[in-house]
């Protein structure tokens, strides 16, 4: 009887596991997080080592003495700007709008589309506006010009643009680079000369796809610049694994960006004798969205998550990620399981030779979570993200 059951458990394991085969070869129903993605490929990410990585926490969480500002005034703030006069934050919302507080209320100075009908009408969380994102525009990066009072916009599906002072619709500047449009245009910065410094995050997956970007880590993103002047374009660097923020250096040498699937800050150098060389600027805890430069030339990055075994293992061994994609589970909890479970808040503080020299987090989330932006002004962090509805200031 024993034999038999034992025979019993093998054939129905082996079935098992035969049939699990064959449902993630072929998704039948169509319930995986990559079903609509029919061209899906998993990439090796180009990781560090996992014992490279810092260890370095914040024992007290910080973040969760952060004060909560403007709780469901805006959506989605990813980024945050004050104008050469010092006013603001300005900051993009996720209806497409930017908004810019007058120190009383909220009040829409700028937006990147031309469309504003009624499907872009503000909506009640960071996420409802997602499905007209290509209509309404998302704008993601800001940066001013200090000498001109302009603000340039990385708008994740209207390219770079441009708007005066006064505001108003926001003029394009570039759309698309060497015949390949911008797909998911994410950051900006603008050096002494006017020179502006971008990143275009994918060519093959929109910002609404982002997801499906992160857990593809294929390598089509791009670094740029623009000449406001001559009105021409440069690709930098090419075949990149999502990069995302970008931040020159105080002195204009260099400038930083991240890295996001890899989890690096990675330097690019504008001057000297290694300009138009790259290095690895810093190994990171997490993985990094905007990175911005203090009046000291430090710099803050923000963090989207720590990193966590799961996710590292799984970047290292792309058909094993793939084949648990092609499970039926939703893309938004195979997300939470690349995130450690639950959304949390870290951000850090690196000099400006690459010395991690601060580490700020919530680790559980209870106040702050999934930062998109630190924006260090008159000795406090303001903080912003793409799935908040509000602003927090530490």
């Amino acid at each position: 009887m024993a034999d038999g059951g034992g025979f019993g458990f093998r054939k129905l394991f082996a079935i098992t596991v035969v049939g699990v085969a064959i449902y993630v070869a072929t998704d039948p129903f169509g319930h995986s997080s990559i079903a609509n993605f029919p061209d899906f490929e998993a990439y090796v990410v180009d990781a560090p080592l996992w014992s490279e990585i810092p260890v370095a926490n914040d024992r007290e969480n910080r973040l969760q003495k952060s004060e909560i500002k403007f709780l469901n005034q805006i959506q989605g703030p990813e980024s945050l700007a004050f104008d050469p006069q010092g006013r603001g934050p300005y900051t993009g919302v996720a209806d497409g709008r930017v908004m810019f507080w007058d120190g009383q209320q909220w009040s829409e100075f700028a937006h990147t589309s031309a469309n504003r009908s009624e499907i872009c009408k503000p909506g009640s969380t960071p996420m409802a506006n997602i499905k007209y994102e290509h209509i309404c525009g998302r704008p993601l990066g800001l940066r001013f010009n200090k000498r001109t009072g302009d603000l340039y916009i990385a708008d994740a599906y209207f390219g770079l643009l441009v708007v005066g002072p006064q505001g108003g619709l926001a003029s394009s500047l570039v759309k698309e680079v060497g015949g390949v449009p911008l797909a998911f245009t994410n950051d900006l910065d603008i050096d002494e000369e006017g020179i502006i410094y971008f990143t275009d995050s994918s060519a093959k997956y929109h910002r609404r796809n982002f997801v499906q970007l992160v857990f593809s880590a294929e390598s089509s993103g791009r670094i740029l610049n623009y000449n406001p002047q001559t009105k021409e374009v440069s690709v930098l660097l090419s075949d990149v694994q999502f990069p995302n923020g970008i931040s020159l250096s105080k002195d204009g040498s260099f400038f930083v960006f991240s890295d996001s699937c890899p989890g690096r800050l990675k330097r690019y150098w504008l001057k000297g004798p290694k300009a138009g060389t790259t290095d690895i600027f810093a190994v990171l805890p997490g993985y990094p969205d905007n990175v911005r430069t203090n009046e000291k030339g430090e710099f803050w990055v923000a963090l989207h998550c720590r990193r966590n075994l799961y996710s590292h293992l799984l970047g290292l061994y792309p058909r094993l990620r793939k084949m648990i994609l092609k499970l039926p589970i939703p893309a938004k909890y195979q997300y939470l399981m690349h995130l450690g479970g639950k959304l949390h808040a870290v951000v850090v503080k690196y000099s400006p030779d690459g010395e991690l020299l601060e580490i700020l987090e919530d680790k559980k989330g209870k106040v702050v979570r999934a930062i998109s932006e630190v924006e260090e002004r008159d000795g406090k962090l303001w903080m912003g993200s793409v799935l908040m509805s509000f602003v927090a200031v530490y």
